[in-house]
């Protein structure tokens, strides 16, 4: 069984850089798409990136463009999520997802991740 757990979370100031980990166990994530979506209270669950199993491919909600970037390293079975000039908007529980399909494109991304990870609080002040 697929496991993922994430890490990095925490309370910044707005402004601030914050980096999250997500580390897969129980199998190889190498031929799986990643990606993370984050959840404010009270709001939609919204994907914020998205990478593809090589790495090649990249998505960003237009809300995460220019400010968070998304890397995974397959070796290490890992995904990150480095999130920059962060906003209290930003503030949401963040999860980290795997799927089975290996791409992002537009069809992906409507639905992407058939596992997710327990999340991770991130709470960016003013």
């Amino acid at each position: 069984q697929l496991r993922l757990v994430e890490s990095g979370g925490g309370l910044v100031q707005a402004g601030d850089s914050l980096s999250l980990s997500c580390v897969a166990s129980g199998r190889t994530v190498s031929l799986y798409a990643m990606g993370w979506y984050r959840q404010a209270p009270g709001a939609k669950r919204e994907l914020v990136a998205g990478i593809s199993a090589s790495g090649d491919n990249t998505y960003y909600a237009d809300s995460a463009k220019g400010r968070f970037t998304i890397s995974r390293d397959n070796a290490k079975n890992a995904v990150w999520l480095q999130m920059s000039s962060l906003r209290p908007d930003d503030t949401a529980i963040y999860y980290c997802v795997a799927d089975l399909r290996s791409e992002i494109t537009p069809e992906t991304t409507r639905n992407l991740g058939d596992y997710w990870g327990q999340g991770t609080q991130v709470t960016v002040s003013s």
